[in-house]
């Protein structure tokens, strides 16, 4: 076959830097549940949701910022 590649011809794979861990997105997710689960029932929960989602946004965009 044309298309074969030997393995000397190959590259090996470059490791991609990973970012570091962080429990921002976690605080996401949890303010868009306590933001959807505050329409259900009371505002409180919706306004508590929002705050959090406000607050993990500036925190993971933050970490973003200054990882480079």
């Amino acid at each position: 076959m044309e298309n074969e590649i030997s393995a000397d011809e190959m590259e090996t794979a470059k490791p991609e830097e990973l970012p570091e861990p962080t429990y921002w997105p976690f605080y996401l997710a949890m303010g868009i549940m306590f933001l959807a689960w505050g329409l259900l029932t009371m505002w409180e929960f919706s306004l508590l949701g929002l705050i959090l989602i406000i607050v993990s946004l500036v925190g993971w965009i933050n970490i973003l910022r200054h990882e480079q």
